[in-house]
């Protein structure tokens, strides 16, 4: 038997405004963004905001739907926006914003799973890093340089 040992390496800033300007501006995107989710079931709702290679920055928010499958992530419904507006665009940075309307978030709160795949697809196709922050509602911002150091063992097309 071998042993494997997986660490993540996460930045924390303190808050919002010890980031830098341009990440500064980006997470304030996700959090205009988060405002206005549709998320009337979970009360829970994500903004996201992309910054792509070309400048423009793509914004997304939960969907949700009665049927809970049938709704969409913040993080997916701006990486699908993204790859069909600007198909041959990088995507630098993503900043996420998420809160709930029942309980506060004051600690960061990182993609599901779901979406950490998608960001791996778009990862993988461009064949560099993709910036991740995050943050609740108020507090502290966690950065990761890549979704890889999110999600080490990544399912890709080697797989299959």
């Amino acid at each position: 038997m071998k042993e494997i040992k997986i660490e993540s390496i996460l930045q924390v800033f303190q808050s919002l405004d010890k980031l830098p300007p341009e990440v500064y501006n980006l997470m304030k995107s996700a959090v205009k963004a988060r405002g206005q989710a549709y998320a009337p079931y979970s009360n829970f709702s994500v903004g996201a905001a992309i910054l792509l290679d070309n400048g423009e920055i793509v914004l997304g928010n939960n969907q949700e739907n009665a049927s809970y499958p049938s709704g969409l992530c913040a993080e997916r419904t701006a990486i699908y926006s993204a790859g069909a507006q600007f198909p041959n665009a990088k995507i630098l940075k993503i900043a996420i914003c998420a809160g709930s309307k029942i309980t506060p978030t004051n600690k960061p709160i990182p993609p599901c799973g779901a979406c950490r795949q998608a960001i791996a697809e778009y990862e993988i196709k461009q064949k560099s890093p993709i910036e991740i922050y995050f943050m609740g509602e108020s507090g502290a911002v966690a950065k990761s340089k890549s979704l890889e150091n999110l999600l080490p063992f990544m399912f890709d097309k080697s797989v299959l």
